[in-house]
């Protein structure tokens, strides 16, 4: 039971506070109507780790009279680096084409969406590992979440959630699309890009048009978190599968009763 606690405490805890920090940008996603904007990034992102990975392998291979572990451990920030900056730049691009296309941004969004996923894959293709490495970023590893990983992360998403709520103006223009990027960056490492889908939208979707929606949000989202971990553990089933689905059928289940409830 002890050693069960040990790995769903710190699964839990990253969740929980992912969560905190998805719902209102998820809120702004679903306001600005650019639905998959996110899943767009984070596999933008998920392109930057895997070729700034891919690299540091590649290096290590032309640089064989140096220990493994000891230069990998050395290089091991920079696949994390390399996300932040595809990120970055996929907001930029995506801020310009609002500026000047904004009728087809959600085309566009698709586009660099299915692109990057396509580029991930020949990246990787040549990889022996790299069927794992795309499992692993689509699905995430949340359950190999250490409390090491709650304490490094905590102050990263602190400053995110702090800024959005103490600071509107970074909520508008280029802000909106730096305070997304760095957002997304760091969650799709921790929970994959599936997981990081379902825990922006569905929240802000069953909670739409409520009357504090962001409270809404946040709890509707705990509980799933905590469903999904619960069930993940109890299972030994893949966590990120079991996430997505436990938002989805509770979004489905909420929604159902909000219909019912608005019956005339």
């Amino acid at each position: 039971m002890a050693d069960l606690l040990d790995i769903v405490l710190p699964a839990l805890l990253i969740g929980l506070m992912v969560s905190v920090v998805h719902a209102p940008l998820g809120i702004e996603v679903l306001r600005r109507g650019i639905i998959f904007i996110d899943l767009a990034i984070a596999q933008i992102a998920g392109l930057g780790f895997i070729i700034a990975e891919v690299l540091v392998q590649s290096k290590h291979i032309h640089s064989a009279h140096i220990h493994t572990e000891h230069f990998l451990s050395g290089l091991s920030f920079i696949p994390s680096l390399g996300a932040l900056l595809f990120a970055l730049l996929g907001g930029l691009l995506f801020r310009y084409i609002e500026k000047h296309f904004p009728a087809l941004q959600e085309a566009w969004i698709g586009v660099f969406f299915v692109l990057s996923a396509s580029l991930s894959i020949l990246v990787l293709s040549n990889n022996p590992h790299g069927d794992e490495e795309l499992k692993h970023l689509l699905s995430g590893q949340i359950l190999f979440a250490t409390l090491d990983d709650v304490i490094f992360y905590l102050p990263l998403f602190g400053g995110i959630f702090a800024t959005w709520m103490l600071i509107p103006k970074m909520r508008q223009g280029l802000g909106f699309y730096f305070m997304f990027a760095l957002t997304i960056t760091t969650s799709v490492q921790l929970i994959g890009i599936y997981v990081v889908f379902a825990s922006l939208i569905l929240p802000a979707l069953v909670t739409f048009g409520r009357q504090k929606p962001l409270l809404y949000a946040w709890l509707f989202s705990s509980f799933s978190i905590i469903v999904g971990v619960g069930l993940s553990a109890l299972l030994d089933a893949p966590t990120g599968p079991i996430l997505v689905t436990t938002y989805a059928v509770l979004g489905v289940l909420m929604s159902i009763k909000t219909v019912i409830a608005t019956r005339p």
